[in-house]
């Protein structure tokens, strides 16, 4: 009778331990971050040599996009973020932040074949500290939306369609 109740309970106990689903550690992440509500500090240069700010992009939409060229998500949202920088310039800025060791002209080959559009931050000894200043990407690819002044406005883990992206500038 023991032995039934032990097996019963760890059961009952891993039944309810796999009713946790992705989403709701999702749910609970954004929650989280959502909390922080407001552009960290931070100074990024880019492929280019320019230098990205928390001073520098007040006054525009500020998208940041945690992606790696092995993230498949990451690989199809690329097109979306092409097309709605180049609708959307003038009121936002993306910086599409590489989270991973790779090599610059690796990167300037990848970016110039999905024809990128938007300023790309590699993962280097320079800008990889300034990444966790938004704080623990725990799923790529992550996206963090700003409004100008700065107060987060979205935040998702996983593909953005372009469709997201627009609704989140127009509030």
């Amino acid at each position: 009778m023991k032995k039934t109740l032990i097996i019963l309970s760890l059961l009952i106990s891993f039944t309810n331990a796999h009713s946790i689903t992705i989403d709701n550690i999702i749910a609970s992440a954004q929650s989280m971050w959502k909390q922080q509500g407001v552009v960290p500090d931070f100074s990024l240069t880019d492929t280019n040599g320019t230098i990205h700010t928390d001073e520098s992009t007040k006054g525009k939409y500020l998208v940041v996009n945690f992606w790696a060229t092995w993230c498949p998500p990451c690989l199809k949202e690329i097109p979306a973020f092409v097309e709605f920088y180049e609708n959307n310039k003038d009121t936002v800025l993306i910086l599409g932040l590489d989270y991973e060791q790779a090599d610059k002209q690796a990167i300037a080959d990848f970016t110039d074949a999905f024809m990128v559009n938007y300023p790309i931050v590699l993962f280097d000894e320079k800008n990889g500290p300034q990444f966790d200043n938004f704080g623990q990407v725990v799923g790529m690819p992550t996206t963090y939306i700003y409004d100008p002044e700065g107060l987060l406005v979205d935040l998702k883990m996983g593909e953005m369609d372009i469709e997201s992206l627009q609704q989140a500038v127009s509030n």
